[in-house]
């Protein structure tokens, strides 16, 4: 057996990146991963959803019952699970309290037709209450993706109205578990059993509004019981509306084999950033039988342990732990060479300059004298107008279909942004700033000062919104979109 240290060995790895060893099944970082996965002739699933208010006792929050909004009424969260080829078609009604609480439903990390992809007012009308709205598409990539509202994003999804999605069909051999940690931290007091703000005009301004109860799987003591001394799935899902988290494992070796749902060869983690709407899919080597390794975020000190990963069973083969590569992905490949090179900064706006204040009378002050003041944030110089999606602006850029496409995505600020794309994945390339391996995603952090470059081919038509998935951020200027055609 590879002890920790021996397995670590040698590897190169920054708190934001990765450790880029191989192993033994011919999957270093550069080499091809197994073939993609064919579809199969395709069945239809039909989970169908009512956002609704529905109080709950979750197990962090201490018997109290508090009145998220959810999608089912079944356990939380929900999960839609299908197979590659397999049809989504989902009956979205809404049901939230209050006569003006409209919704809708992006599924996140998907390319699928831009008619399905939930943003109201750009590609869908809002469901308003009492209204229903019905998504068909069938998802063209395996892995690890989730579903969450696009509107009054930081309320809906601090309640609650979040689900998984998953698409099977990535596998060469099965794992002896396949488990998946939801993430999330909640604002809440329990005293009175009410949420606090979602939002704060501080929070928005800087680096957002942090809850103050974490919990993964809607517990703040989590354990997950595996098949003891042997190779296990994990698929975190970072569905906080805020916090990057630095995701660790301690007591047992890990390996990273997806990121935001498309298969890297495996490669030895020491730490990863997982931003807002990150995903990250693991392999394990369990604990022997009784044993307990933590799953934890190291970027708080203390740190935090996110779950317990507890060893049952008998003891396993005793073999050097060797992860098995996923399947490639079905992303087409930007030709470099070719491709028309785009830069897109995201900044602070002017709306920073403004007095900093989460008292509602002289929030309302400032609002009708100086009319700008949850402008924070812009895309290269420009600000999404107004605080939802009602008014669309003209594109960030207009791009032609079936093109390569290199951005490069500058922070030109103190605060960290995790940049996602609507309908496509980017191929990450590099930064100035990190060391981090080449892969897909479609939510892309930048550190402070930093530069990342990313390429993909257009090949998606439609309008796909571009901002910042911190959602004080887009809530306050740091949206837009990119039109393919």
């Amino acid at each position: 057996m590879l002890t920790r240290r021996h397995f670590l060995a040698g590897t190169a790895c920054l708190a934001s990146g990765a450790a880029v060893a191989g192993f033994g099944r011919g999957t270093a970082m550069g080499s091809p991963l197994p073939a993609p996965a064919d579809p199969s002739a395709g069945s239809v699933v039909r989970p169908d959803l009512t956002a609704a208010e529905r109080p709950t006792a979750l197990p962090c929050f201490a018997g109290h019952r508090m009145p998220m909004w959810t999608f089912s009424d079944g356990a939380w969260p929900p999960v839609a699970r299908l197979s590659l080829g397999d049809r989504l078609d989902v009956l979205l009604e809404n049901s939230l309290p209050g006569e003006t609480e409209h919704t809708s439903i992006h599924w996140h990390g998907i390319r699928l037709p831009n008619d399905q992809d939930g943003v109201p007012y750009l590609v869908q009308p809002p469901v308003e209450p009492g209204q229903r709205f019905r998504y068909s598409f069938v998802p063209p990539d395996t892995g690890t993706f989730f579903f969450h509202t696009h509107c009054n994003t930081a309320e809906q999804l601090g309640r609650g109205l979040v689900g998984v999605l998953i698409v099977d069909g990535d596998t060469t051999e099965p794992y002896a578990a396949d488990e998946t940690v939801l993430l999330c931290d909640w604002p809440i007091d329990l005293d009175n059993g009410t949420f606090r703000s979602f939002s704060t005009t501080r929070g928005a301004s800087k680096a957002g509004t942090y809850g103050n109860l974490r919990s993964a799987n809607g517990s703040t003591d989590t354990e997950i019981r595996l098949p003891a001394s042997a190779d296990c799935r994990l698929r975190l899902i970072n569905s906080d509306r805020t916090r990057v988290m630095e995701i660790a494992i301690e007591d047992a070796d890990a390996a990273v084999i997806a990121i935001d749902g498309i298969a890297v060869p495996p490669f030895a983690l020491t730490s990863w950033l997982l931003a807002p709407a990150g995903r990250l899919d693991l392999v394990i080597r369990s604990p022997r039988e009784g044993g307990v390794a933590r799953l934890v975020d190291r970027r708080v000190d203390p740190v935090v342990a996110l779950a317990r990963l507890v060893g049952a069973g008998p003891a396993g083969s005793g073999e050097a732990f060797d992860p098995r590569p996923l399947r490639a992905g079905r992303i087409a490949e930007p030709d470099l060479a070719s491709a028309e090179r785009l830069t897109f900064s995201f900044a602070a706006g002017k709306g920073t300059a403004l007095p900093v204040t989460d008292d509602p009378v002289e929030r309302m002050l400032l609002g009708s004298l100086c009319l700008s003041t949850d402008a924070f944030w812009t895309i290269n110089g420009v600000e999404w107008p107004g605080r939802d999606h009602a008014v669309i602006p003209p594109p960030l850029a207009v791009l032609r279909q079936g093109r390569s496409y290199v951005l490069t995505l500058e922070n030109a600020s103190q605060i960290m942004h995790p940049i996602h794309i609507h309908g496509h994945s980017f191929k990450v390339l590099s930064s100035n700033k990190r060391d981090i391996p080449v892969h897909h995603a479609d939510t892309v952090l930048l550190m402070p000062e930093e530069t990342v470059e990313v390429a993909f081919v257009a090949d998606n038509p439609g309008k796909w919104m571009f901002h910042c998935h911190v959602i004080e951020h887009q809530e306050t200027g740091m949206m837009g979109y990119v039109e393919v055609a």
